[in-house]
Parts: structure tokens; sequence; C-alpha cells
């Protein structure tokens, strides 16, 4: 029998693109439950020789904002650990 999971809190990312020429930026907005927001970027060149590809860019500028919002949020939650505990806190990707 499985073990039935019940959903606590629910986080929503609100992503945004931009492009001009054969860049393609992005911006990802992070709500926290405690009333935190975080902001993020990325970002991606299309090399001239390849084809336009729209969606491309924006999964390469998105991927690339998720690393920089889960660089924070690690940051964050290493912040928290140490107002607690009065130690570093190491935490790793």
């Amino acid at each position: 029998m499985q073990a039935q999971t019940n959903t606590l809190v629910g986080w929503h990312v609100e992503m945004e693109f931009s492009e001009r020429d054969a860049r393609t930026r992005a911006a990802a907005l992070l709500r926290l439950p405690d009333g935190t927001e975080i902001r993020a970027h990325g970002h991606a060149n299309r090399h001239p020789d390849d084809p336009e590809q729209q969606r491309v860019g924006e999964e390469v500028a998105a991927a690339r904002a998720f690393d920089d919002l889960a660089r924070q949020l690690l940051a964050k939650a290493g912040g928290e650990i140490e107002e607690v505990t009065h130690l570093r806190a190491y935490l790793a990707m």
C-alpha cells in the first residue's frame, strides 16, 4: 500500500522572456510563503550559424535563471541555519 502524502505548501515561479536579435533573457520571480521575493536572471546567445529557434533560447535562458534561483535559495537557507545554530552552514549544489 502506498503512503498518502499531503501538500503543505506550494511555490509558484513567474518567468518572463525578452529577445533581441540573437540574445534571449529570462527573468524569474519566486514568492515564498514568508513574504520573501527572490529574483533571478539568465540569458542565452544564439550562435550566428545556428538556426533561429526561439523556444531553445528560452529553455537555455530559463535553465540559467533557475540555476541562479537555486543558488540564492541555498544562500537563504544557509543564512537561516546559521541564525539558529550560530555555526557556518556549508550547503552545496
